[in-house]
């Protein structure tokens, strides 16, 4: 191996024309492994694209794949679409029916008695949510403590899928900070979901960024408001790793209360990849499957310690979650999935690449 790093590759395909005067020098592979640090995250990064694998869903191995077992799956697919999703959409339509029919009379007519009509608004969507719940048969366990509404808390949970929210939503009605969704997602938030106290927000608009930042200082203040939740990883991840959390939720002087969600993918992988799919396609494919498997966990209050940053803080947080959720920490910002690398990011690896290279240049 070491003689082949010295061995003289590139000169011998040269015309002597074409070479320099002075005697040329033997050009060994060498030099070129070594020309920059650049080469070697290139190549880190084809052998082991942990950001990619973040956000990808893995297919379920086939079972069905000899004659006895083939038949058996055929009926289970007639029985999932042909009996179990008809009576999953009818129970999903009477549950909106009847939700609608109580949702809307409270929410227009007792404008006066804002602390019952909050009270039966929180109710109704926590109804709402488990009807959703029902419609997959989901089989959600949950551990720790029930969440309480009190003042100065916030709860920050992994995000694999919309469905975290719902499935935590029919615990407590959690105010939720979610990005902004169009279709029918986006009527629920506008229509329903404000009246727990949800706050929106465009990812892309710095503007959006600071009026929800001023949002939530003033929510956690509040003894009456419904607690706070957030998903600080800002995206949905495959529920196998955790990429890095923003810090927002931990400057707000509060106390974290950790949640660690671990999904079952014996029946149906929930991650969401919102690229590929849309909600409603989604949500389709989770009413189609067997039963949705979930653990929750709702883990010990944590608070700032003395001498510890925000940055400290949110690292010692997400380890909690990552350890009982069972997850792979990776030092990713789950925003690159949406937008690309920022222009100085680009020009900083730019300069590295063109330093080296001239470095390597003036050595010869």
């Amino acid at each position: 191996m070491a003689s082949s790093l010295y061995a003289p590759n590139l000169d011998d395909y040269l015309p002597s024309d074409s070479l320099p005067q002075e005697p040329p020098r033997t050009l060994n592979l060498r030099d070129l492994l070594d020309i920059s640090p650049v080469l070697t995250e290139a190549a880190g990064a084809i052998v082991d694209d942990s950001f990619t694998r973040c956000f990808k869903s893995n297919s379920p191995e086939p079972w069905n794949w000899n004659i006895y077992l083939f038949p058996l799956w055929c009926l289970g697919v007639v029985i999932r679409y042909g009996l179990l999703f008809p009576l999953r959409t009818l129970t999903l339509l009477l549950g909106w029916l009847a939700f609608f029919a109580a949702f809307f009379p409270v929410h227009f007519l007792m404008k006066g008695q804002s602390k019952l009509k909050r009270k039966i608004e929180r109710k109704l969507v926590e109804m709402m949510c488990s009807v959703f719940v029902a419609s997959w048969t989901g089989v959600i366990k949950y551990h720790g403590p029930r969440p309480s509404s009190r003042p100065y808390q916030v709860f920050v949970a992994n995000h694999t899928s919309m469905i975290d929210f719902i499935i935590l939503e029919q615990m407590t009605a959690f105010a939720v900070i979610m990005q902004k969704h169009p279709g029918w997602v986006g009527f629920i938030q506008k229509t329903i979901l404000e009246s727990v106290g949800c706050i929106w927000f465009n990812r892309n608009d710095l503007k959006d960024r600071e009026v929800v930042g001023r949002k939530l200082r003033e929510h956690v203040q509040h003894p009456d408001n419904n607690p706070l939740l957030i998903f600080p990883e800002g995206t949905c991840v495959n529920n196998q790793y955790t990429v890095m959390f923003k810090k927002g939720a931990f400057e707000l002087g509060s106390a974290v209360c950790p949640i660690a969600i671990k999904y079952n993918k014996i029946f149906v992988d929930a991650f969401w990849n919102s690229k590929k799919q849309s909600f409603t396609m989604h949500l389709v494919r989770l009413m189609t499957s067997w039963a949705v498997v979930c653990d929750v966990w709702f883990l010990e209050p944590q608070y700032l310690r003395e001498g510890e940053t925000s940055i400290e803080f949110t690292e010692r947080v997400r380890d909690m979650i990552a350890a009982r959720a069972g997850l792979k920490k990776v030092p990713w910002d789950g925003y690159l999935k949406h937008n690309r690398p920022s222009p100085k990011h680009t020009e900083e690896k730019q300069r590295m690449f063109a330093e080296s290279v001239l470095r390597r240049l003036e050595k010869n």
